[in-house]
């Protein structure tokens, strides 16, 4: 597999990504009283961080290929432990357990389904 469409397929995930990262922010700020426009501002605001992170991190890529295999798996492996071992048993003290771990469930097969279907 080429660099290329490696960073095409990561695109493709993050961008799928980012709008539940957005929501996240800021629905619970509108939830809290913020403005509807203010919150809105602040989720793009959290947002507005990874381009430049990407390209840190494209960078460090060339440096660090042989290994990438290895940081990506860590780095997904952590993802999965967080909403696992936090957000899932909180959503099951609100009443919304069901709803979470299918979410997580379809999430991760969208996820999967894109990695196989891309290459």
């Amino acid at each position: 597999m080429t660099f290329e469409i490696c960073y095409r397929n990561l695109a493709i995930g993050i961008g799928i990504q980012n709008f539940p990262e957005g929501l996240a922010v800021s629905l619970p700020l509108q939830a809290a009283g913020i403005s509807t426009l203010k919150s809105f501002w602040y989720g793009q605001l959290s947002g507005m961080v990874e381009p430049i992170a990407g390209v840190l991190g494209a960078a460090g890529v060339t440096f660090a290929a042989p290994a990438l295999p290895y940081a990506l798996s860590f780095a997904a492996g952590a993802m999965i432990y967080v909403v696992i071992d936090d957000i899932i048993p909180e959503a099951h003290q609100s009443g919304n357990g069901k709803l979470a771990s299918w979410a997580a469930i379809v999430g991760f097969l969208v996820m999967m389904s894109l990695d196989v279907g891309l290459g």
